[in-house]
C-alpha cells in the first residue's frame, strides 16, 4: 500500500464527504435565498421540455443502479438466485440506457445554455464548472461500461469498487481493492468525489429540496385594489370571473 493509494482511496473520500455534509449545512444556514435552481424556463421552454425530463429521469435510474450495484453485496444477489451472467446482462443493458438518456438530456441542456442568449447570459462560472464535473462523471462512467463490454473484457466492479466503497462507510477502508480496478473506474470515482465536494456550492443543492411546506401552509387570500369593487353591480355580460 503506497502513500498515493492512501491519499486517493482513503483521505480523499473522507474529505469529500466532510465537505459535502458541512457545505450543505453552511449553505442552508447562510445562503437560504441562494438555495435554488435559478430556473431559466422563462427564457426558453422548447429545448427545456425535451432535455430536462431526459436528464432527470435518466439520472434517477443511474442513481438507483449505483445503489443496487455498489451498496448491495454480490453475495446477496447470488443468495436471491440471480446469477452473475443475468445480473451483468441486466446491469449493462439498463445502465447503458439510463446513461444514454442522462447524457442526451445533459447535451441538450448544455446546447440550450450555449445557444439561447438570455440563458447563456444567466449562466455563471459556477454553472460551467458544475456542468464540466457532472458531464465528465457521466461520460467516464458510461464510457468505462461500454468500452469494457465492447472489448469483451468487462471488469467485475462488485469485487473491487463496491466492497471498497462500502469499506469507506464501515470506517475500515481497503484502498488495495480500488487500486486493483482499471483506470477508467478509478477516474470515474475520482470525478464523482470531486463532484460531491463541489455539490454544496452549486445549484445542485436543489436535489435536497421538497415543497413539503405547501401541505400545511394557509390559503393565500387575494384582494383587489379596486376600492369600489363590491359596491356596484357589473354590467350584464361583463361579470368578473375568479
Amino acid at each position: 500500500m503506497t502513500a498515493l493509494q492512501i491519499l486517493l482511496w482513503v483521505a480523499l473520500p473522507y474529505v469529500a464527504m466532510a465537505v459535502f455534509v458541512v457545505g450543505h449545512i453552511w449553505r442552508y444556514r447562510y445562503d437560504k435565498f441562494g438555495w435554488t435552481t435559478r430556473s431559466s424556463q422563462l427564457y426558453e421552454n422548447r429545448l427545456l421540455r425535451l432535455g430536462s425530463p431526459l436528464f432527470h429521469f435518466g439520472i434517477l435510474f443511474v442513481v438507483l443502479g449505483h445503489i443496487g450495484g455498489v451498496l448491495i453485496p454480490k453475495s446477496w444477489t447470488e443468495a436471491a438466485g440471480i446469477s452473475e451472467s443475468v445480473y451483468h446482462a441486466l446491469a449493462v443493458t439498463l445502465g447503458v440506457i439510463a446513461g444514454a438518456m442522462t447524457l442526451a438530456g445533459a447535451a441538450i441542456l448544455v446546447y440550450r445554455r450555449r445557444t439561447v442568449g438570455p440563458v447563456f447570459s444567466a449562466t455563471t462560472r459556477n454553472d460551467k464548472a458544475m456542468y464540466v464535473l457532472l458531464v465528465g462523471t457521466i461520460v467516464l462512467g458510461l464510457g468505462t461500461t461500454v468500452l469494457g463490454n465492447l472489448t469483451d473484457h468487462p471488469h467485475d466492479y462488485r469485487e473491487t469498487v463496491s466492497p471498497w466503497f462500502r469499506s469507506i462507510f464501515y470506517f475500515q477502508p481497503k484502498p488495495e481493492l480500488m487500486a486493483q480496478a482499471p483506470l477508467g473506474f478509478q477516474l470515474h470515482v475520482l470525478s464523482a468525489w470531486a463532484l460531491a465536494a463541489f455539490w454544496p456550492f452549486s445549484r445542485l443543492v436543489h436535489v435536497f429540496s421538497a415543497p413539503v411546506g405547501y401541505l400545511t401552509r394557509p390559503y393565500i387570500v387575494y384582494r383587489s385594489r379596486d376600492a369600489h369593487l363590491g359596491t356596484r353591480s357589473p354590467q350584464r355580460g361583463w361579470e368578473r370571473t375568479t
